[in-house]
């Protein structure tokens, strides 16, 4: 196996003799670490065997790093900060542990000593990155990225780091297009990049391209050990796509390694009912209805800095996500505190839902609410088309959507003044929106209505 030019017998690695030349060492033998039980435990008894000091102390925080201990790989190695595979990998933990703060130095340094390598240079950036986007500073963020991007090295641009920075400095533009661009260009230089085929699979999804989407993060999900939120995230997409066995055997993987993840558990139950669920037309159309509202990114909504900050830490991306949690769960994360959970229940009340909610549950929520507010005599079935149904432009129907619309029914309930006063819904769309109604003979609810 090679990577970056090290060759690496894989069979070959020994946490306690084999030569650990650089990072890219500790990369290649992972996965074989992983490969078997036999040899994962073997690999952790090796580990526990070494010393704290010297030598053997160094390869005990390496060998932490590898069996994914990030804190105490983090504070094993800080013994050793003139060493630089010791001080990249402890970097690398760091940020693992969500401390780029602590990251930033190391990798400076780092840097200076490596001008020309891209990966300090891509740690120091990607720290540099995520500590601004922790203060909710997304343009402070965006524009330091692009400065770092800009006094780079013309080679680091060409790089696998380079490429994939560029993807998030295009996903902090809100352009999902160039963004998935790079990422797929990151990929063809290293397909075993972690980060980037999660955001490569992150957006992709969220721009519709289902395929990508689970392409990367099937890919992602063959990388040991595996990571757990890149399982569930190919979990929840493959029940998207029908595929609850599948979506189940993702779920059952990543609970067997997080037995006490009351989330994961959910997610399995809900996968495995849809296994034994016999075919219903009626609750087919609920179903379709509901995953149409659950996709709603959250940046579609009015939410405080704070809140969607921390969300966004979360993983917590859409509707759908934030069904699946508990006030309890939001409320143990760092800097989500009432204010911010009020205005999440705000959201998931326009909606008829709320947190904690099955499936299920959420599908029979949404259908009484939009039962209740439907127009009376409610019999024509053209308020209960889709609003797929009616084409409108990806700016008009994120705009509905937002709204909690899922019928043609649902869009009538409100005037033109609550439409214009929803961001990024001006008069062209309006006039769009009220040209696809006219085709069906309705119009908006009128203003004094």
């Amino acid at each position: 196996m090679t990577i970056e030019g090290v060759v690496i017998e894989p069979t070959g690695f020994d946490i306690q003799s084999s030569a650990i030349p650089s990072f890219a060492t500790l990369v290649a033998s992972r996965a074989e670490v992983f490969h078997r039980r036999q040899a994962l435990e073997s690999f952790k008894n090796r580990v526990a065997a070494l010393g704290d000091t010297g030598e053997e102390g160094r390869r005990k925080g390496l060998g932490l790093w590898m069996l994914g201990e990030f804190a105490r790989s983090a504070e094993q190695l800080a013994r050793y900060p003139d060493d630089n595979v010791a001080s990249f990998t402890r970097g690398r933990a760091l940020l693992a542990l969500g401390r780029p703060g602590d990251a930033i130095p190391i990798f400076e340094r780092l840097v200076k000593a490596y001008p020309d390598e891209p990966r300090p240079r891509g740690g120091l950036l990607e720290a540099r990155l995520e500590q601004d986007l922790a203060t909710a500073d997304e343009e402070r963020a965006l524009t330091g990225l692009r400065a770092g991007l800009g006094s780079a090295p013309a080679s680091f641009a060409s790089s696998a780091d380079g490429r994939h920075l560029e993807g998030r400095a295009c996903e902090l533009e809100r352009d999902a297009e160039a963004a998935i661009a790079a990422y797929e260009a990151a990929r063809e230089l290293d397909p075993t990049h972690r980060n980037n085929l999660f955001r490569l699979g992150y957006v992709a999804e969220r721009s519709g391209l289902e395929e990508l989407a689970l392409d990367a993060y099937s890919t992602l999900a063959t990388l040991l050990p595996i990571d757990k939120v890149a399982l569930v995230n190919l979990g929840v997409l493959l029940e998207d796509l029908g595929r609850d066995d599948d979506a189940a055997a993702c779920y059952d993987t990543a609970a067997k390694s997080n037995p006490t993840d009351v989330k994961l558990r959910r997610f399995l139950e809900d996968a495995r009912a849809g296994m034994t669920m016999y075919y219903d037309e009626d609750l087919e159309r609920k179903q379709d209805r509901l995953d149409q509202i659950l996709r709603i990114p959250i940046t579609d909504f009015e939410l405080s800095v704070r809140a969607r900050n921390c969300l966004n830490k979360m993983n917590i991306l859409t509707l759908g996500d934030l069904v699946r949690q508990t006030e309890q769960e939001l409320l143990s994360y760092k800097n989500f505190g009432e204010t911010s959970l009020a205005e999440i229940k705000e959201i998931l009340q326009s909606k008829g839902l709320r947190l904690g909610m099955a499936r299920e549950e959420a599908v029979a929520s949404i259908e009484a609410s939009r039962r209740r507010h439907g127009p009376a005599g409610e019999a024509n079935e053209v308020y209960d088309r889709p609003v797929a149904d009616l084409e409108l432009s990806i700016r008009a129907r994120r705009t509905v959507e937002a709204m909690g619309c899922l019928t043609v029914g649902d869009i009538i309930q409100h005037s033109e003044d609550e439409m214009l006063g929803m961001p990024n819904f001006g008069q062209t769309s309006l006039q769009e929106l009220k040209s696809k109604l006219a085709e069906l003979g309705l119009k908006l609810k009128p203003k004094d209505g």
